[in-house]
């Protein structure tokens, strides 16, 4: 894996073989350039068997160099200034990207990606770091780049199809609703025609005679008292907290 240090503006062969320890720049199969001022990926698609490749944090705008890099699985350019996503049309193995905090602005810019047939993992967007594109103020993207690429199974960090999607969807549709409701007095209405999601006894905990089963629930359980005792524990702290501080805001009294 590289590094560099922060004055580095140029990936250079003589920077790649320092920091990798290679002496053939195809045999580096790993890079890691984060947040170190890069403006020039120079030299970098020498490395035609890397398979991993940071480079978020810097100051890329041009990713013609990127283009020859056929084994290309997992690419980070988060936090840079691109526009144009073009040369990463060649790349035909990669299946993760992220470019969340750049300068995409349409839909359109994204069109080149369709023919990367493993791309599974799109980030335009990480809320953690604050990073966004200007593409993602349209209302609709997220939609829209569902239907560009069917094989996508996350998007923006969140996992669209197989395990743990429908935990997404739900909490999105709640969003949703939320966001689309009637607000009166801070509450949204009831709605006589609204049905359950899930049957009442969806969420009901079923028993299992199996030792491994009852033996798990037992933990669980656990873990429950114990988080009760917590919240208990902590809102007592919090309480005492709020009481010294309003009690050290009250005006000092002297007597005269």
């Amino acid at each position: 894996m590289g590094t560099a240090n922060n004055s580095t503006s140029k990936i250079t062969a003589v920077l790649l073989k320092s920091r990798t320890g290679e002496f053939d720049l195809e045999s580096i199969l790993f890079l890691k350039f984060r947040s170190h001022g890069i403006h020039d990926l120079g030299c970098i698609g020498e490395c035609i068997n890397l398979e991993r490749l940071d480079l978020s944090g810097n100051k890329i705008t041009n990713l013609a160099p990127l283009a020859s890099l056929r084994l290309l699985g997992v690419l980070n350019l988060s936090a840079n200034r691109i526009s144009n996503l073009e040369p990463l049309s060649s790349c035909d193995s990669l299946q993760s990207l992220n470019v969340a905090g750049n300068l995409i602005s349409s839909i359109e810019n994204l069109h080149c990606l369709q023919s990367l047939r493993k791309l599974e993992n799109i980030r335009l967007k990480d809320n953690t770091y604050n990073y966004s594109n200007p593409v993602c103020r349209n209302s609709s993207y997220r939609t829209v780049l569902l239907e560009m690429f069917p094989n996508i199974k996350v998007l923006d960090g969140e996992r669209v199809v197989g395990r743990g999607s429908d935990l997404y969807q739900l909490c999105k549709d709640i969003d949703d609703t939320i966001k689309a409701g009637s607000y009166k007095n801070g509450q949204v209405p009831d709605h006589a025609d609204c049905k359950p999601w899930v049957e009442d006894s969806y969420w009901e905990i079923k028993r299992s005679n199996s030792a491994i089963i009852d033996e798990a629930y037992k933990q669980f359980n656990d873990v429950l008292h114990e988080c009760r005792l917590l919240n208990n524990r902590a809102t007592h702290m919090i309480s005492q907290t709020e009481r010294s501080l309003s009690l050290k805001k009250q005006p000092k009294q002297y007597a005269v």
